[in-house]
């Protein structure tokens, strides 16, 4: 969290490989992302990095199953039923995979990102604004999805958010200001994390 200009998005494409910092590490489960040429780098993303962002970024003329397993067409694995069956079942959606984005609802679609994010067991989950474009309770509804994936899967979930309340969902929040890290908060609670963010300009 942090107020504009703060870094988010900037840490976020450091941290994902898409831009090289100027200084210092970038490590993804032991490897260095600096280093790297920019086609190892593409291959990391699509195969150990799932990414969730506001606009859902599906394929409109895809089926939501089809959507879901496009990663691992695109790095040329195989779908594993099983994990697929699994990942279907947790965001809620085994009923729609024959449908296309417009036919589903904003909460929806952002599932199915979420299910596309998650298919090729990445080793990090990057949500930019994940429910920025969506109304309170489905919001609540993808925090509550994403909460769950850390929970039962152990996956690792790094998301950028404005909203003190999806940051509660969260087992630690980071502060950003002027592009450094300025305070952490473990556990927070809507309003602990408001007087924090009330504070960043400081």
């Amino acid at each position: 969290m942090g107020p504009s200009g703060s870094g988010k998005s900037t840490l976020l494409h450091c941290a994902a490989g898409l831009d090289r910092p100027t200084s210092g590490q970038v490590l993804l489960s032991g490897t260095s992302l600096p280093g790297m040429s920019e086609n190892r780098l593409t291959r990391l993303r699509r195969e150990r990095v799932g990414f969730v962002f506001q606009a859902y970024n599906l394929l409109s003329a895809l089926t939501v199953q089809d959507n879901i397993a496009m990663p691992l067409r695109l790095s040329g694995t195989a779908l594993d039923p099983a994990w697929a069956e699994e990942v279907v079942r947790r965001v809620g959606m085994a009923d729609r995979l024959h449908h296309r984005p417009a036919e589903l609802s904003g909460g929806q679609q952002q599932r199915v990102a979420i299910a596309r994010a998650l298919i090729t067991r990445p080793d990090l989950v990057m949500a930019d604004e994940p429910t920025g474009a969506l109304d309170t309770r489905s919001g609540e509804q993808v925090l509550s999805l994403l909460r769950d994936t850390v929970a039962a899967l152990g996956q690792a979930v790094l998301m950028v958010t404005h909203d003190p309340v999806a940051a509660t969902y969260a087992q630690r929040v980071l502060f950003l200001a002027d592009g450094r890290l300025v305070d952490a908060l473990e556990k927070p609670s809507p309003a602990a994390v408001a007087e924090r963010m009330s504070r960043l300009g400081e």
